[in-house]
Protein backbone atom coordinates (compact mmCIF):
# COMPACT_ATOMS: atom_id res chain seq x y z
CA UNK A 1 0.00 0.00 0.00
CA UNK A 2 1.36 3.69 -0.89
CA UNK A 3 0.15 7.23 0.39
CA UNK A 4 2.34 8.59 -2.46
CA UNK A 5 0.98 11.76 -3.57
CA UNK A 6 -0.87 12.54 -0.19
CA UNK A 7 0.83 15.09 2.58
CA UNK A 8 0.34 14.38 6.28
CA UNK A 9 1.17 16.92 8.92
CA UNK A 10 1.94 15.52 12.12
CA UNK A 11 1.27 17.33 15.15
CA UNK A 12 3.66 17.01 18.07
CA UNK A 13 6.49 14.51 18.36
CA UNK A 14 6.25 12.63 21.18
CA UNK A 15 7.23 8.81 20.09
CA UNK A 16 3.84 8.40 18.88
CA UNK A 17 4.06 11.24 16.39
CA UNK A 18 7.83 10.28 15.45
CA UNK A 19 6.48 6.96 15.35
CA UNK A 20 3.97 7.37 13.15
CA UNK A 21 5.54 9.69 10.68
CA UNK A 22 8.25 7.23 10.23
CA UNK A 23 5.66 4.56 9.35
CA UNK A 24 3.78 6.71 6.71
CA UNK A 25 6.78 8.06 4.95
CA UNK A 26 7.98 4.60 4.59
CA UNK A 27 4.51 4.02 2.70
CA UNK A 28 5.94 7.22 0.15
CA UNK A 29 2.82 10.01 2.21
CA UNK A 30 5.02 13.44 2.10
CA UNK A 31 5.30 13.93 5.91
CA UNK A 32 5.83 17.16 8.18
CA UNK A 33 6.38 17.10 12.00
CA UNK A 34 5.18 20.07 13.97
CA UNK A 35 6.43 20.32 17.28
CA UNK A 36 5.37 23.41 19.74
CA UNK A 37 9.02 23.32 21.46
CA UNK A 38 12.65 23.77 20.40
CA UNK A 39 13.44 20.05 20.34
CA UNK A 40 11.39 16.92 19.25
CA UNK A 41 10.51 14.03 21.38
CA UNK A 42 7.72 15.54 23.43
CA UNK A 43 7.99 14.80 26.82
CA UNK A 44 10.85 13.04 26.30
CA UNK A 45 12.93 16.47 26.40
CA UNK A 46 16.54 16.87 27.63
CA UNK A 47 17.89 19.44 29.72
CA UNK A 48 20.95 20.62 29.48
CA UNK A 49 22.77 22.89 31.94
CA UNK A 50 26.42 23.60 32.98
CA UNK A 51 27.62 20.07 31.88
CA UNK A 52 24.70 18.48 33.02
CA UNK A 53 22.87 16.43 30.59
CA UNK A 54 18.75 15.33 32.13
CA UNK A 55 16.39 13.24 30.22
CA UNK A 56 12.94 15.47 31.54
CA UNK A 57 10.49 12.68 31.06
CA UNK A 58 10.84 8.94 30.63
CA UNK A 59 13.93 7.44 31.97
CA UNK A 60 13.55 3.37 31.96
CA UNK A 61 14.28 1.68 28.75
CA UNK A 62 11.86 -1.55 29.18
CA UNK A 63 10.49 -3.64 26.57
CA UNK A 64 13.36 -3.83 24.14
CA UNK A 65 11.48 -5.88 22.06
CA UNK A 66 9.31 -3.23 20.93
CA UNK A 67 12.11 -1.21 19.54
CA UNK A 68 13.58 -4.12 17.70
CA UNK A 69 10.18 -4.89 16.16
CA UNK A 70 9.82 -0.96 15.24
CA UNK A 71 13.26 -0.86 13.36
CA UNK A 72 12.99 -4.24 12.13
CA UNK A 73 10.06 -2.77 10.46
CA UNK A 74 12.17 -0.78 8.21
CA UNK A 75 15.32 -3.32 7.72
CA UNK A 76 16.95 -1.22 10.87
CA UNK A 77 18.27 -2.72 14.34
CA UNK A 78 18.33 -0.01 17.55
CA UNK A 79 22.21 -0.79 17.27
CA UNK A 80 22.07 1.18 14.11
CA UNK A 81 21.39 4.53 16.14
CA UNK A 82 22.25 3.89 19.81
CA UNK A 83 23.70 0.80 22.21
CA UNK A 84 22.62 -0.35 24.81
CA UNK A 85 23.48 -1.16 28.05
CA UNK A 86 21.87 -3.99 30.58
CA UNK A 87 21.84 -2.79 34.24
CA UNK A 88 22.21 -4.98 36.60
CA UNK A 89 21.17 -4.78 39.62
CA UNK A 90 17.59 -3.48 37.82
CA UNK A 91 16.76 -1.15 40.78
CA UNK A 92 17.22 -0.71 44.35
CA UNK A 93 14.05 -0.50 47.02
CA UNK A 94 14.73 1.73 50.07
CA UNK A 95 11.60 1.05 52.38
CA UNK A 96 10.90 3.73 54.50
CA UNK A 97 11.63 1.47 58.00
CA UNK A 98 15.10 0.52 56.97
CA UNK A 99 14.62 -2.42 55.10
CA UNK A 100 16.28 -2.38 51.71
CA UNK A 101 15.63 -4.87 48.29
CA UNK A 102 18.06 -5.15 45.39
CA UNK A 103 16.81 -6.25 42.49
CA UNK A 104 19.42 -8.18 40.20
CA UNK A 105 19.59 -10.19 37.20
CA UNK A 106 20.27 -13.23 39.30
CA UNK A 107 16.51 -14.61 39.30
CA UNK A 108 17.88 -17.18 42.53
CA UNK A 109 18.69 -14.17 44.57
CA UNK A 110 15.92 -12.31 44.08
CA UNK A 111 14.07 -15.19 45.51
CA UNK A 112 16.23 -15.48 48.68
CA UNK A 113 15.14 -11.78 49.01
CA UNK A 114 11.61 -13.10 48.61
CA UNK A 115 11.75 -16.00 50.46
CA UNK A 116 13.13 -13.86 53.29
CA UNK A 117 9.98 -12.09 53.96
CA UNK A 118 7.59 -14.86 53.35
CA UNK A 119 8.09 -18.86 53.29
CA UNK A 120 7.26 -19.75 49.69
CA UNK A 121 7.94 -16.39 48.06
CA UNK A 122 10.54 -17.91 45.70
CA UNK A 123 8.17 -20.45 44.56
CA UNK A 124 5.58 -17.98 44.20
CA UNK A 125 7.78 -15.09 42.32
CA UNK A 126 8.12 -18.55 39.69
CA UNK A 127 4.74 -19.21 39.33
CA UNK A 128 3.45 -15.38 38.80
CA UNK A 129 6.25 -14.84 36.72
CA UNK A 130 5.35 -17.71 34.44
CA UNK A 131 1.53 -16.41 34.06
CA UNK A 132 2.96 -12.76 33.66
CA UNK A 133 5.07 -13.91 30.79
CA UNK A 134 2.22 -15.84 29.11
CA UNK A 135 0.06 -12.79 29.48
CA UNK A 136 2.97 -10.87 27.71
CA UNK A 137 2.93 -13.10 25.37
CA UNK A 138 -0.74 -13.33 24.11
CA UNK A 139 -1.39 -9.67 25.23
CA UNK A 140 1.41 -7.90 23.14
CA UNK A 141 0.58 -10.53 19.76
CA UNK A 142 -3.40 -10.44 20.24
CA UNK A 143 -3.95 -7.16 21.81
CA UNK A 144 -0.79 -4.24 21.62
CA UNK A 145 0.25 -5.15 17.82
CA UNK A 146 -3.13 -5.92 16.50
CA UNK A 147 -5.59 -2.94 17.41
CA UNK A 148 -8.41 -3.45 18.08
CA UNK A 149 -10.50 -0.64 19.16
CA UNK A 150 -14.13 -1.65 19.11
CA UNK A 151 -15.92 -3.65 21.18
CA UNK A 152 -16.84 -5.98 18.27
CA UNK A 153 -13.32 -6.06 17.20
CA UNK A 154 -13.14 -8.43 20.77
CA UNK A 155 -16.17 -10.25 19.65
CA UNK A 156 -14.14 -12.96 17.21
CA UNK A 157 -13.15 -16.76 17.71
CA UNK A 158 -9.58 -15.22 17.26
CA UNK A 159 -10.02 -13.26 20.80
CA UNK A 160 -11.85 -15.96 22.36
CA UNK A 161 -8.89 -18.44 21.97
CA UNK A 162 -6.39 -16.45 23.21
CA UNK A 163 -7.79 -14.33 25.68
CA UNK A 164 -7.63 -17.22 28.22
CA UNK A 165 -3.88 -16.23 28.94
CA UNK A 166 -5.34 -13.01 29.72
CA UNK A 167 -6.89 -11.79 33.12
CA UNK A 168 -9.26 -8.72 31.94
CA UNK A 169 -11.42 -8.71 35.11
CA UNK A 170 -10.72 -8.30 38.94
CA UNK A 171 -7.34 -5.48 40.00
CA UNK A 172 -3.75 -5.65 40.70
CA UNK A 173 -3.83 -5.58 43.98
CA UNK A 174 -6.55 -8.84 44.10
CA UNK A 175 -4.15 -10.92 41.97
CA UNK A 176 -1.04 -9.95 43.44
CA UNK A 177 -2.77 -11.09 47.30
CA UNK A 178 -3.24 -14.62 45.53
CA UNK A 179 0.72 -15.18 45.18
CA UNK A 180 2.49 -12.66 48.12
CA UNK A 181 0.88 -11.64 51.60
CA UNK A 182 3.64 -9.83 52.81
CA UNK A 183 2.65 -6.37 51.97
CA UNK A 184 6.53 -5.53 50.86
CA UNK A 185 6.33 -8.07 48.26
CA UNK A 186 3.06 -6.86 46.90
CA UNK A 187 4.23 -3.19 46.26
CA UNK A 188 7.53 -4.83 44.72
CA UNK A 189 5.52 -6.35 42.47
CA UNK A 190 3.12 -3.33 41.92
CA UNK A 191 5.79 -0.76 41.92
CA UNK A 192 5.39 -0.79 38.02
CA UNK A 193 1.85 0.19 37.70
CA UNK A 194 3.37 4.41 38.27
CA UNK A 195 4.67 3.86 34.76
CA UNK A 196 1.02 3.16 33.84
CA UNK A 197 -1.05 5.79 35.83
CA UNK A 198 -2.52 3.47 38.11
CA UNK A 199 -2.96 2.38 41.45
CA UNK A 200 -3.51 -1.46 42.62
CA UNK A 201 -6.94 -0.89 43.06
CA UNK A 202 -7.57 0.40 40.17
CA UNK A 203 -5.44 -1.08 37.30
CA UNK A 204 -6.55 -4.41 35.83
CA UNK A 205 -4.74 -7.47 36.71
CA UNK A 206 -4.64 -8.00 32.82
CA UNK A 207 -0.62 -5.89 33.70
CA UNK A 208 0.70 -7.91 35.65
CA UNK A 209 2.28 -8.79 32.01
CA UNK A 210 4.73 -5.44 33.54
CA UNK A 211 6.21 -8.14 35.88
CA UNK A 212 7.75 -10.29 33.14
CA UNK A 213 8.90 -7.38 31.36
CA UNK A 214 10.57 -6.14 35.07
CA UNK A 215 12.09 -9.22 36.03
CA UNK A 216 12.65 -11.35 33.06
CA UNK A 217 13.19 -8.89 29.98
CA UNK A 218 15.27 -6.74 32.19
CA UNK A 219 16.35 -2.75 32.56
CA UNK A 220 18.58 -1.31 29.89
CA UNK A 221 20.06 1.83 29.53
CA UNK A 222 20.72 3.85 25.70
CA UNK A 223 23.66 5.25 25.17
CA UNK A 224 22.72 9.63 25.54
CA UNK A 225 20.06 8.29 27.29
CA UNK A 226 16.54 7.77 26.39
CA UNK A 227 17.15 11.82 24.50
CA UNK A 228 19.57 9.68 22.52
CA UNK A 229 16.38 7.28 21.37
CA UNK A 230 14.64 9.97 20.10
CA UNK A 231 17.39 11.04 18.42
CA UNK A 232 17.81 7.89 16.77
CA UNK A 233 14.15 7.45 15.87
CA UNK A 234 14.09 11.32 14.64
CA UNK A 235 17.38 10.26 12.05
CA UNK A 236 15.29 7.02 10.74
CA UNK A 237 12.75 9.67 10.16
CA UNK A 238 14.92 11.51 8.16
CA UNK A 239 16.11 9.00 6.07
CA UNK A 240 12.73 7.85 5.43
CA UNK A 241 12.41 11.76 4.06
CA UNK A 242 10.04 13.17 7.15
CA UNK A 243 10.26 16.74 7.48
CA UNK A 244 10.75 18.29 11.16
CA UNK A 245 9.51 22.03 12.26
CA UNK A 246 10.21 22.67 15.84
CA UNK A 247 9.39 26.04 17.76
CA UNK A 248 5.79 25.70 15.60
CA UNK A 249 2.88 25.80 18.22
CA UNK A 250 -0.18 24.61 16.60
CA UNK A 251 -3.40 26.88 17.21
CA UNK A 252 -5.74 25.49 15.19
CA UNK A 253 -6.75 22.32 12.88
CA UNK A 254 -9.20 23.32 9.89
CA UNK A 255 -10.86 21.39 7.43
CA UNK A 256 -10.82 17.85 6.48
CA UNK A 257 -9.26 15.28 3.83
CA UNK A 258 -7.62 16.49 1.00
CA UNK A 259 -7.34 20.27 2.45
CA UNK A 260 -6.59 20.92 6.20
CA UNK A 261 -5.28 23.85 7.08
CA UNK A 262 -2.79 23.47 10.20
CA UNK A 263 -2.23 26.76 11.65
CA UNK A 264 0.49 27.94 13.95
CA UNK A 265 1.35 30.63 16.27
CA UNK A 266 3.33 32.58 14.23
CA UNK A 267 0.96 33.19 11.72
CA UNK A 268 2.49 30.72 8.91
CA UNK A 269 0.19 27.11 8.24
CA UNK A 270 0.47 23.96 6.71
CA UNK A 271 -0.95 22.30 4.06
CA UNK A 272 -2.28 18.84 4.52
CA UNK A 273 -4.42 16.12 2.49
CA UNK A 274 -4.08 14.33 6.05
CA UNK A 275 -3.68 15.04 9.78
CA UNK A 276 -2.51 13.11 12.65
CA UNK A 277 -2.29 14.85 15.73
CA UNK A 278 0.31 13.73 18.70
CA UNK A 279 -0.92 16.44 20.93
CA UNK A 280 -2.79 15.96 24.33
CA UNK A 281 -6.07 14.51 22.96
CA UNK A 282 -8.13 16.79 25.09
CA UNK A 283 -6.56 19.38 24.18
CA UNK A 284 -6.50 18.73 20.12
CA UNK A 285 -10.30 18.72 20.56
CA UNK A 286 -11.28 21.51 22.80
CA UNK A 287 -9.03 23.85 21.78
CA UNK A 288 -7.46 23.54 18.53
CA UNK A 289 -10.45 22.08 16.57
CA UNK A 290 -14.09 23.82 16.12
CA UNK A 291 -16.88 22.89 18.20
CA UNK A 292 -18.68 20.77 15.26
CA UNK A 293 -15.34 18.92 14.77
CA UNK A 294 -15.10 17.57 18.55
CA UNK A 295 -15.71 13.92 19.29
CA UNK A 296 -16.31 14.37 23.08
CA UNK A 297 -17.26 17.46 24.98
CA UNK A 298 -15.76 18.99 28.01
CA UNK A 299 -17.96 16.76 30.24
CA UNK A 300 -16.26 13.91 28.63
CA UNK A 301 -13.01 14.93 29.58
CA UNK A 302 -13.95 16.03 32.85
CA UNK A 303 -15.06 12.66 33.62
CA UNK A 304 -11.97 11.19 32.68
CA UNK A 305 -9.32 9.49 35.57
CA UNK A 306 -6.07 11.04 34.81
CA UNK A 307 -2.32 9.59 34.92
CA UNK A 308 -0.87 10.73 38.48
CA UNK A 309 1.44 14.54 37.20
CA UNK A 310 4.80 14.68 39.11
CA UNK A 311 7.06 17.00 41.00
CA UNK A 312 10.28 16.56 39.60
CA UNK A 313 13.72 17.54 40.70
CA UNK A 314 16.87 17.94 38.49
CA UNK A 315 19.62 18.20 40.42
CA UNK A 316 23.62 18.27 39.73
CA UNK A 317 25.30 17.38 42.85
CA UNK A 318 29.22 17.37 43.52
CA UNK A 319 30.20 14.43 44.33
CA UNK A 320 28.75 10.56 44.60
CA UNK A 321 25.55 9.37 45.96
CA UNK A 322 26.09 6.03 47.37
CA UNK A 323 24.32 3.87 48.23
CA UNK A 324 21.62 5.30 45.21
CA UNK A 325 21.70 2.63 42.07
CA UNK A 326 21.12 3.87 38.43
CA UNK A 327 17.21 3.57 39.55
CA UNK A 328 15.93 3.55 42.99
CA UNK A 329 13.11 3.49 45.14
CA UNK A 330 11.84 4.77 47.83
CA UNK A 331 9.04 3.60 49.13
CA UNK A 332 6.89 4.14 52.53
CA UNK A 333 5.94 0.41 54.01
CA UNK A 334 1.82 1.79 53.57
CA UNK A 335 1.53 3.19 50.11
CA UNK A 336 -1.99 3.14 49.95
CA UNK A 337 -1.96 6.68 52.02
CA UNK A 338 -0.12 8.20 48.37
CA UNK A 339 -2.62 6.53 46.19
CA UNK A 340 -5.49 7.62 48.00
CA UNK A 341 -4.09 11.07 47.70
CA UNK A 342 -3.65 11.12 44.00
CA UNK A 343 -6.62 8.95 42.93
CA UNK A 344 -9.33 9.92 45.57
CA UNK A 345 -8.66 13.28 47.77
CA UNK A 346 -6.07 14.68 45.65
CA UNK A 347 -3.53 16.38 48.22
CA UNK A 348 0.49 16.68 47.86
CA UNK A 349 1.73 13.04 49.80
CA UNK A 350 2.41 13.72 53.17
CA UNK A 351 4.52 10.26 53.40
CA UNK A 352 5.52 9.99 49.41
CA UNK A 353 6.61 7.36 47.47
CA UNK A 354 8.93 8.63 44.99
CA UNK A 355 11.99 7.24 42.61
CA UNK A 356 15.41 8.64 42.13
CA UNK A 357 17.55 8.10 38.54
CA UNK A 358 20.74 8.72 38.90
CA UNK A 359 22.28 8.47 34.85
CA UNK A 360 25.60 9.12 36.29
CA UNK A 361 26.26 5.98 37.49
CA UNK A 362 26.19 4.86 34.00
CA UNK A 363 26.80 7.16 31.68
CA UNK A 364 29.95 9.76 32.59
CA UNK A 365 28.60 11.94 29.80
CA UNK A 366 25.79 13.05 31.85
CA UNK A 367 27.68 15.46 34.64
CA UNK A 368 31.29 16.92 34.69
CA UNK A 369 33.40 14.88 36.35
CA UNK A 370 33.54 14.68 40.15
CA UNK A 371 29.81 15.05 39.96
CA UNK A 372 26.61 12.99 39.85
CA UNK A 373 23.34 13.69 37.86
CA UNK A 374 20.14 12.56 39.39
CA UNK A 375 16.54 13.54 39.55
CA UNK A 376 13.97 12.85 41.69
CA UNK A 377 10.31 11.85 40.67
CA UNK A 378 7.19 12.07 43.53
CA UNK A 379 3.95 11.32 41.80
CA UNK A 380 1.18 13.56 42.47
CA UNK A 381 -2.13 14.22 41.56
CA UNK A 382 -2.81 15.78 38.20
CA UNK A 383 -4.51 19.43 38.84
CA UNK A 384 -2.85 20.43 42.21
CA UNK A 385 -1.88 24.00 42.69
CA UNK A 386 1.89 24.24 42.41
CA UNK A 387 2.23 27.73 43.43
CA UNK A 388 6.10 28.86 44.32
CA UNK A 389 5.49 28.45 48.46
CA UNK A 390 4.05 25.28 48.13
CA UNK A 391 7.14 23.80 45.38
CA UNK A 392 9.70 25.17 47.59
CA UNK A 393 8.82 23.17 50.70
CA UNK A 394 7.89 19.91 49.14
CA UNK A 395 11.25 20.34 47.54
CA UNK A 396 12.54 20.50 50.98
CA UNK A 397 10.62 17.52 52.22
CA UNK A 398 11.94 15.84 49.53
CA UNK A 399 15.47 16.25 50.05
CA UNK A 400 14.94 15.40 53.96
CA UNK A 401 13.03 12.33 53.11
CA UNK A 402 16.15 10.77 50.63
CA UNK A 403 18.49 11.47 54.07
CA UNK A 404 16.65 9.75 56.16
CA UNK A 405 15.67 6.88 54.45
CA UNK A 406 17.96 6.54 51.23
CA UNK A 407 21.34 7.57 52.98
CA UNK A 408 22.46 9.87 50.71
CA UNK A 409 22.51 14.17 51.93
CA UNK A 410 21.97 15.82 48.76
CA UNK A 411 21.00 19.48 50.25
CA UNK A 412 24.44 21.15 50.62
CA UNK A 413 26.26 19.55 47.41
CA UNK A 414 23.84 20.74 45.00
CA UNK A 415 25.12 23.12 42.24
CA UNK A 416 22.30 22.51 39.51
CA UNK A 417 19.00 22.35 40.33
CA UNK A 418 15.72 22.76 37.99
CA UNK A 419 12.01 22.18 39.09
CA UNK A 420 9.19 20.45 37.25
CA UNK A 421 5.71 20.12 37.89
CA UNK A 422 1.74 20.51 37.29
CA UNK A 423 2.04 24.09 35.57
CA UNK A 424 5.21 23.09 33.46
CA UNK A 425 3.16 19.72 32.34
CA UNK A 426 0.05 21.86 31.04
CA UNK A 427 2.29 24.91 29.78
CA UNK A 428 4.92 22.56 28.04
CA UNK A 429 2.97 19.67 26.89
CA UNK A 430 -0.77 21.16 26.90
CA UNK A 431 -1.39 18.55 29.07
CA UNK A 432 -4.51 18.21 30.43
CA UNK A 433 -4.46 18.82 34.04
CA UNK A 434 -0.52 18.92 34.08
CA UNK A 435 -1.01 15.10 34.24
CA UNK A 436 2.59 13.87 33.50
CA UNK A 437 1.45 10.73 31.45
CA UNK A 438 -2.17 10.93 29.68
CA UNK A 439 -5.48 8.89 30.89
CA UNK A 440 -4.78 5.98 33.32
CA UNK A 441 -4.66 2.29 32.42
CA UNK A 442 -7.99 1.66 34.45
CA UNK A 443 -10.37 -0.84 33.92
CA UNK A 444 -12.88 1.54 32.23
CA UNK A 445 -10.26 3.10 30.23
CA UNK A 446 -8.33 0.02 29.13
CA UNK A 447 -8.74 -1.25 25.02
CA UNK A 448 -11.95 -0.07 23.25
CA UNK A 449 -12.91 1.92 26.21
CA UNK A 450 -9.90 4.88 25.62
CA UNK A 451 -10.48 7.35 22.55
CA UNK A 452 -10.14 6.13 19.16
CA UNK A 453 -7.25 6.40 16.41
CA UNK A 454 -9.80 8.13 13.99
CA UNK A 455 -11.93 10.94 14.53
CA UNK A 456 -15.26 10.27 14.16
CA UNK A 457 -16.14 13.91 12.98
CA UNK A 458 -13.54 14.59 10.78
CA UNK A 459 -12.63 12.76 7.98
CA UNK A 460 -8.63 12.75 7.39
CA UNK A 461 -7.59 13.07 10.94
CA UNK A 462 -6.07 10.82 13.48
CA UNK A 463 -4.84 10.75 16.38
CA UNK A 464 -1.71 8.48 18.31
CA UNK A 465 -0.08 8.87 21.49
CA UNK A 466 -1.09 7.87 25.45
CA UNK A 467 -4.56 8.94 25.19
CA UNK A 468 -5.42 6.01 22.33
CA UNK A 469 -5.08 2.36 22.19
CA UNK A 470 -2.45 0.54 23.15
CA UNK A 471 -2.03 3.44 26.00
CA UNK A 472 0.99 5.09 27.99
CA UNK A 473 4.38 4.65 27.99
CA UNK A 474 7.20 4.65 25.45
CA UNK A 475 6.88 1.23 24.08
CA UNK A 476 3.02 1.64 23.88
CA UNK A 477 3.24 5.14 22.16
CA UNK A 478 5.74 3.41 19.56
CA UNK A 479 3.22 0.57 18.81
CA UNK A 480 0.34 3.02 18.68
CA UNK A 481 2.18 5.37 16.04
CA UNK A 482 2.16 2.19 13.74
CA UNK A 483 -1.55 1.43 14.70
CA UNK A 484 -2.74 5.23 13.56
CA UNK A 485 -0.30 4.87 10.25
CA UNK A 486 -2.47 1.62 9.78
CA UNK A 487 -5.55 3.44 9.96
CA UNK A 488 -4.68 6.14 7.70
CA UNK A 489 -3.62 3.33 5.11
CA UNK A 490 -6.81 1.41 5.40
CA UNK A 491 -8.44 4.19 4.71
CA UNK A 492 -6.33 6.33 2.11
CA UNK A 493 -3.81 4.18 0.26
CA UNK A 494 -3.62 3.70 -2.88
Amino acid sequence: MTLEGRSVAVVGSGFGGLSTACYLADASADVTVVEKNDQLGGRASVLERDGFRFDMGPSWYLMPDVFERFFGHFDREPGDYYELEHLDPHYKIFFKDGDEVTVTADREATKAAFEAYEPGAGDALDAYLAEAEETYDVGMEHFVYEDRPRFRDYVDLDVVRHARGLTFLGSMQGHVEEYFDHPKLQQIMQYTLVFLGGSPSNTPALYNLMSHVDFNLGVHYPEGGMGGVVDGIADLGSELGVEYRTDSEVTAILGAAGDFRVEMADGEFLRADLVVSDADYAHTEQELLPPQSRQYDADYWDSRTYAPSAFLLYLGVEGDVEPLEHHTLVLPTEWDDHFEQIFDAPAWPDDPAYYLCVPSKTDDTVAPEGHSNLFALVPIAPGLDDDEATRERYRDLVLDDITANAGVDLRDRIVVEERFCVSEFAERYNSREGTALGLAHTLRQTGPLRPGHRSSEVPGLYFTGGFTTPGIGVPMCLTGGQHAADAVLDDYAG
